[in-house]
């Protein structure tokens, strides 16, 4: 198993905080019997500074962009470099907890799904827990289900896409996040469960942190809102206008396709024409 995480570069004493705890996170989960853990760090910005963090964790690949990208992208960089069967969304202020992978690795072999989210709670600032009741049911969310009750609530999603769980491949075949300022972890579930089945776990197996130092709570990002989500409904249209769907073989079991393949220099000539002759 893979665990798949980004990080975008604003920090300070109390977002090093968070991540600290993030890990400790990640340190105590348990796994399945016959499973591995990689955690797939990329870390955004121009001036990076948490290698030194992460030479201490031996499970955690760590690499850089080199320079400001976004969140959606280094999340594709990341996804980019994952080698195993699932990955596991994260943010670098969320939690894990410790049941995560035993109880959402199980669905994948008990169901004939590409994704699964288990419930979670606010952690609030000052350490308090919040319970977040879900107001749509739990359990087996057929594809098309998600979205559409989504769009009866005015594009709002009722599972959150920052903790998802998902075949690596299904993932890779959606393009990944989308590249949206903000809701792009709306965009990955929107996509994907529009043509597939995934699993809505009641079990509580992560905690999404409250501070006022996230990016969705500034005033532009709450302005574009509406246009990332838009977006994000009429990429589920799409892919179901399409008639994208996967084979059956690719909703069952956990085979490593084979990804030794070699990058080369890009072939394309750039260079530009002498003038002067």
């Amino acid at each position: 198993h893979r665990d798949l995480h980004s990080f975008p570069t604003r920090r300070s004493s109390d977002l090093a905080d968070y991540l600290r705890e993030t890990a400790a996170g990640i340190e105590a989960l348990d796994l399945p019997v016959g499973w591995e853990l990689e955690w797939v760090v990329q870390e955004d910005g121009n001036s990076p500074q948490l290698a030194t963090f992460f030479e201490r964790i031996p499970f955690a690949s760590y690499d850089t962009n080199g320079h400001q990208d976004g969140v959606a992208i280094t999340r594709n960089f990341a996804l980019g470099r994952a080698s195993g069967v699932l990955v596991q969304a994260l943010d670098q202020d969320d939690v894990l907890l410790p049941n995560a992978f035993a109880t959402l690795i199980p669905r994948f072999a008990e169901q004939r799904i590409h994704w699964a989210i288990g419930q979670a709670d606010d952690l609030m600032p000052g350490g308090a827990r919040r319970a977040y009741p879900s107001r749509i049911p739990f359990g087996l969310m057929k594809a098309g289900q998600v979205n559409a009750w989504a769009a009866d609530a005015g594009a709002n999603w009722e599972i959150h896409g920052a903790a998802i769980m998902a075949r690596t491949a299904s993932v890779r075949a959606l393009g990944g996040w989308a590249g949206l300022p903000g809701d792009d972890e709306i965009s990955l579930l929107a996509g994907l469960s529009e043509i597939t089945d995934g699993w809505y776990d009641e079990a509580l197996t992560w905690l999404y942190r409250h501070h006022e130092k996230q990016q969705h709570r500034t005033t532009a990002a709450q302005e574009r809102s509406s246009l990332c989500r838009r977006i994000c409904i009429q990429r589920a249209n799409a892919v179901a206008a399409t008639g994208l769907h996967f084979a059956a073989a690719a909703a069952t079991g956990f085979e490593v396709t084979g990804q030794v393949f070699t990058v080369s220099a890009a072939s394309k000539d750039t260079a530009l024409p002498d003038l002067a002759s």
